[in-house]
């Protein structure tokens, strides 16, 4: 059995939702992919605190969300702060950043996760209902987000 297939069976992960994009130029990289996940929508949330490698860090991100049909495309561009994507900038990467998926209870599933050999390196929870986090395992690039959302939003 392949690995990433008894991970994710381990995991009771749903299908994937969305794969996440780190950018260098939020504008440039909308104009390269709208013809194929356009028409993309632009949130530019501000100065959030997440915390970050067991650490409370600001940072800013402006995003844009375009659709390929059920999975969504999110471009993400790092304004300042500390973080998992200034880290991958710093890296000299650009490009695909990470996979989510959407859980019933995140604390859960990161729990399980950290038994399989992932660790918690970014989070947050907004609220009853609403939480992020991503989680990376040594020796792979690719991020596993885990979104609870039980606002709908």
């Amino acid at each position: 059995m392949n690995i990433a297939t008894d991970i994710r069976e381990q995991l009771q992960l749903p299908p994937l939702d969305q794969i996440g994009f780190v950018v260098k130029d939020l504008d440039s990289a909308i104009a390269l992919y709208d013809p194929m996940f356009g028409p993309f929508d632009v949130q530019r949330y501000g100065e959030i605190t997440y915390n970050y490698r067991g650490r409370e860090e600001a940072c800013e991100l402006d995003i844009a969300f375009g659709k390929i049909g059920d999975i969504e495309i999110e471009l993400i561009q790092w304004v300042s702060g500390g973080g998992p994507h200034k880290e991958f900038l710093d890296a000299g990467r650009e490009g695909m950043h990470h996979l989510r998926f959407l859980v019933e209870n995140l604390e859960e599933k990161v729990s399980e996760a950290e038994k399989l050999g992932y660790q918690k390196i970014w989070g947050k929870r907004f609220g009853k209902g609403l939480a992020v986090a991503y989680m990376e395992r040594e020796n792979d690039p690719l991020i596993v987000e885990f979104l609870e959302n039980h606002r709908g939003v």
